[in-house]
């Protein structure tokens, strides 16, 4: 059995990046750059106008003539001289022979006689080439995390296709003869199964939406072949069930038997002690607690990384807060425990229902309070760790 630390450092280092691949930005969300993108263009590519007035050359007269209009989409192409003036609109090639816009509520006109009422500084209203980026400059680092905004800035540097980390092929498999589909009748001795359901929920929020459930009765044999199954078409196996060591708990003996590397297998915590990490080429195996609250617990502690560096991400682990708890706490289990927890901005309390087959309060907790396996007691308004997850 192994502390927390030392299992969140093996994930680490056995969890590789999935490979490259070249993409549409229209289908970017939630990917990874894999390499950087440097902008082709300069942007904006000519000299724009940010709002709807009048283009001159800044100077000492007060007075124009108005003899064109430039409107967005138009390429004004004509001689501008100091006297005279362009009727412009917001986003507009601001001619060449002209360097000032003036908002055309500080105007006043009559026919095609301007006058400026109230002058503006040289060169005011007037959004240079290349501003935003010029052309060549660096657009987005690698491991930037394409968001609507990124898609819409690659888009208006007619950026169509980036290379990105792929998202990992992801297999749940659930174990249990006690387990019914959500939707059936209930017998006797029997549970609804909610753990897929709330691990697929769990993996879209990092982006991953398309995941395949397998559900299998407790028996080796069946567990063995449905292990085989998931390991040929999944970069990424999370059992949930079976992994304690019950009469019916198989996960171990056929991951074993299907050549995945055990690298570590029980943490000192709670909840969630009977944890299975491994490996098989480049695959990655999670066997969670059958437990709900354990098991959701365990993908956020240790799954959830694991995933975020295969897809690329540079900070892969829940963040890190500090606040006060509001109430004394004594912790003599000698294990790191992981307590679900409501927090503000200043203080966090601890819910009641900690027993890992309890969901009730998972449901509104909005992170989890780290109490240490070497801290046995801390007092209220003490500051304590917390993993924020929503």
């Amino acid at each position: 059995m192994i502390q927390v630390a030392e299992a969140l450092n093996i994930i680490a280092e056995n969890s590789c990046k999935m490979p490259i691949a070249k993409i549409k930005v229209s289908k970017s969300l939630g990917y990874v750059l894999a390499e950087a993108v440097y902008s082709p263009i300069n942007m904006p590519p000519f000299r724009q106008s940010a709002m709807d007035g009048y283009a001159f050359t800044h100077g000492d007269l007060t007075q124009f003539e108005v003899v064109s209009t430039s409107q967005a989409g138009d390429f004004l192409d004509e001689k501008i001289q100091q006297n005279q003036a362009v009727r412009i609109f917001t986003g507009a090639f601001v001619p060449d022979d002209t360097d000032t816009v003036v908002m055309q509520e500080h105007t006043t006109r009559t026919d095609n006689l301007l006058q400026i009422e109230k002058m503006p500084a040289a060169c005011a209203n007037v959004r240079e080439k290349g501003e935003q980026i010029k052309k060549g400059e660096l657009v987005f680092d690698v491991n930037t995390v394409i968001t609507p905004a990124a898609i819409g800035f690659l888009a208006c540097l007619g950026i169509t296709k980036i290379k990105v980390y792929e998202k990992p092929k992801v297999a749940i498999l659930v174990t249990g003869n006690e387990l019914v589909p959500v939707g059936n009748k209930l017998p006797k001795g029997k549970i609804y199964e909610s753990n897929s359901l709330m691990i697929e929920a769990a993996l879209q929020t990092i982006g991953i939406k398309k995941t395949t459930v397998f559900k299998v009765k407790d028996s080796l044999k069946k567990t063995i072949k449905a292990v085989e199954s998931c390991l040929a078409h999944f970069d990424v196996v999370l059992i949930s069930g079976g992994i304690s060591v019950g009469d019916y708990d198989y996960v171990k003996e056929a991951l074993l038997k299907n050549g995945v590397t055990e690298l570590f297998y029980k943490i000192n915590q709670k909840p969630g002690k009977p944890l299975f990490f491994g490996t098989k080429e480049n695959k990655i195996v999670f066997a969670l607690p059958g437990n709900p609250a354990s098991s959701l617990t365990c993908f956020y502690v240790y799954a959830f990384p694991a995933l975020k560096k295969m897809m690329g991400f540079e900070a892969i682990h829940l963040p890190e807060m500090k606040k006060k708890i509001n109430t004394d706490f004594k912790n003599t289990s000698g294990k790191t425990l992981f307590l679900k927890a409501l927090y503000g901005d200043e203080k966090v309390t601890v819910l009641e229902s900690q027993s890992s087959a309890m969901l009730n309060t998972f449901a509104v907790a909005n992170g989890l309070i780290v109490i240490p396996h070497d801290i046995t007691h801390v007092r209220a308004n003490e500051e304590v760790v917390v993993l924020p997850f929503n």
